[in-house]
């Protein structure tokens, strides 16, 4: 028999796309042609999400009247929040989300409405539906009472809103608008190409978000912001952090937020992520995980170039941490707010799953596989085994 080496489809091109495009080399990351600095410079999510799922800039007139459609379809069914009550609350807020998403398929007046146009309303009410899903899950968590949302503030304060019961200040609110325009597309990353196997089979929206969902909870995707703050935490002190991270190379362990999978250089969404955890806790009693961030950083970097000889550079999942954290979001939820940005995202390739462009036509998902079994076994009577 032959063999293969497991690589995870590295390298492999699985299909094409429209939607976004990672230059590994030049570390350059488009939506739709734009580069990443000037979304988070002068965007906002709901253009950006506008922007994933149709195709195009919204002009204003249609970037008002999606933002109206996102605020009017915020609001979970009673139902299900009370739901919430009866799950032990140690249960994963992914866990939580996951179910939720698939849950609030059945409230969907399109559930059963495949078109172009209805998959895009529901890719709407999906992003709209997320965060105030978390937001309801982190407050029961704490024994406090779900915030209804507010339909005067925007995806990104709303949320926030949501978590805490009160609005945060103005600069707290644009950074955690900008971190979700940064992480609400990546090209065909774990999550994504999730979304869109299930979608190739003709499975519904709601059941291809859930897959996404699923994929982004383990800890070597989505859960890598969460694991840099418990390393932080576990480390406590700024000053023992290079030689945390002298153990953690000695014992073959990696340290997350260091590293990419595609880009060779940084990671270009680390960069304005950095500077806006520098700017949330400057001044502010959380400014030592920044530090503790940042020599960690360099630390793994040195350790790095000397085990292995080569650099390595901060990944998206490195400064996000400490800025969560400086926000008052617990560790245990940051999968769960990557995941609310990436929704936008899922939804777009979603839809080019089940709509492509002309000449591609929708089609399932079924790689092949190299078996390295046994063969020609002789089956024997379970009594004489």
């Amino acid at each position: 028999m032959g063999s293969t080496e497991n690589k995870g489809l590295r390298g492999v091109k699985a299909a094409t796309t429209h939607i976004s495009m990672v230059d590994g080399e030049a570390g350059k990351l488009l939506y739709r042609g734009y580069t990443i600095e000037d979304l988070a410079r002068y965007s906002s999510f709901e253009e950006v999400a506008y922007l994933l799922i149709h195709g195009r800039l919204p002009r204003r007139q249609e970037l008002e009247d999606f933002t109206e459609d996102l605020i009017a379809h915020r609001r979970v069914p009673s139902a299900l929040i009370a739901s919430l009550d009866m799950l032990p609350l140690d249960t994963p807020p992914m866990a939580i989300l996951q179910a939720g998403v698939a849950l609030i398929s059945g409230y969907d007046p399109e559930r059963f409405n495949e078109s172009r146009e209805a998959n895009q309303r529901k890719a709407m009410r999906a992003i709209a539906v997320m965060p105030t899903i978390i937001a309801a899950w982190k407050r029961l968590v704490n024994n406090q009472g779900s915030v209804e949302p507010k339909d005067d503030l925007s995806h990104a304060a709303n949320f926030l809103y949501m978590t805490r019961g009160r609005e945060f200040r103005e600069e707290a609110v644009r950074f955690m608008d900008v971190a979700m325009i940064l992480h609400a597309d990546h090209t065909f990353n774990a999550s994504t190409f999730a979304t869109r196997v299930v979608a190739s089979t003709g499975a519904d929206l709601y059941s291809s978000i859930a897959a996404g969902i699923g994929a982004l909870s383990g800890p070597l995707h989505g859960g890598a912001n969460a694991q840099v703050m418990r390393n932080l935490l576990d480390t406590k002190d700024p000053e023992s952090v290079e030689a945390w991270v002298e153990d953690q190379f000695k014992r073959g362990k990696r340290v997350s937020g260091m590293g990419h999978a595609v880009y060779k250089t940084i990671d270009p969404r680390a960069r304005i992520l950095q500077y806006m955890a520098q700017q949330i806790t400057t001044d502010h009693p959380e400014y030592r995980w920044y530090e503790m961030t940042e020599r960690m950083a360099m630390a793994t970097q040195k350790e790095f170039l000397k085990k292995k000889g080569r650099q390595i550079y901060p990944n998206v999942d490195l400064y996000s941490a400490s800025m969560y954290h400086a926000m008052g979001i617990h560790h245990d939820f940051f999968p769960a707010v990557f995941a609310m940005a990436r929704s936008a995202g899922w939804c777009a390739h979603i839809l080019e799953e089940k709509f492509p462009e002309p000449p591609v036509r929708p089609t399932l998902y079924r790689p092949s596989s190299v078996y390295v079994g046994k063969g020609d076994q002789e089956y024997i009577p379970i009594d004489e085994r």
